[in-house]
């Protein structure tokens, strides 16, 4: 079963930043929300402005800018969190067992990268499974910035996707779901989320 919400036990509303940083809005439906793209400009020295387009080792456009554990952009100069590696092929249990240890860290948007590799790379017919658990990465990682309607609009769409998807290499869809809901519900309180107490357990329990 999915752990239940902690989140709930705290109570307290949400800060001053994490509203600051609510007015940061999720609108894309495929989870590239603003955090989430990785193509921008590159400083032209350390702490400089942006001019040319920053790549990674293998070439492929991605942002350099700084970020912090919740993936968002801190000034150019400042050290951040290193990102998950990008474009990463790997099995469905490997994925899992990722994401988790990057959930239970309170690192949701890099578990979200995680999710993100499977489903641009893995079959067709378990891609909106991958996307569905990247969404409820993201509405976590909303959530806990203190962006209430993004976060739980995230949270609900996972939730659908996941649900509609089915079950397979033992991820507990119906615990999933029902996190999200009230994930979702405490969200939109006002309650102030910690990524590491929320963070659901994507594999359901083995009995006895």
């Amino acid at each position: 079963m999915a752990r239940g919400v902690p989140c709930r036990c705290f109570g307290k509303p949400t800060s001053p930043w994490n509203r600051w940083f609510a007015g940061r809005r999720v609108d894309n439906a495929e989870v590239n929300d603003s955090a989430a793209n990785r193509s921008s400009k590159a400083p032209q020295v350390p702490g400089g402005p942006p001019t040319g387009r920053d790549r990674d080792d293998e070439g492929r456009a991605r942002n350099a800018r700084p970020r912090d554990g919740l993936g968002r952009p801190l000034p150019y100069g400042v050290p951040g969190v290193e990102r998950q590696p990008e474009g990463v092929v790997r099995g469905p249990f490997e994925t899992l067992a990722e994401a988790q240890e990057l959930l239970d860290a309170g690192r949701p948007f890099h578990a979200h990268e995680v999710f993100e590799d499977a489903w641009k790379s893995g079959p067709e017919e378990e891609r909106a499974l991958w996307r569905g658990l990247a969404q409820l990465a993201v509405g976590l990682t909303h959530a806990a910035r203190g962006n209430a309607t993004g976060g739980a609009r995230l949270l609900r769409r996972g939730a659908g996707a996941i649900d509609e998807a089915g079950a397979r290499y033992g991820i507990d869809v119906p615990g999933l779901v029902r996190w999200a809901s009230e994930l979702a519900e405490d969200t939109e309180q006002g309650v102030e989320v910690d990524p590491a107490a929320c963070a659901p357990r994507l594999v359901a329990a083995a009995d006895g």
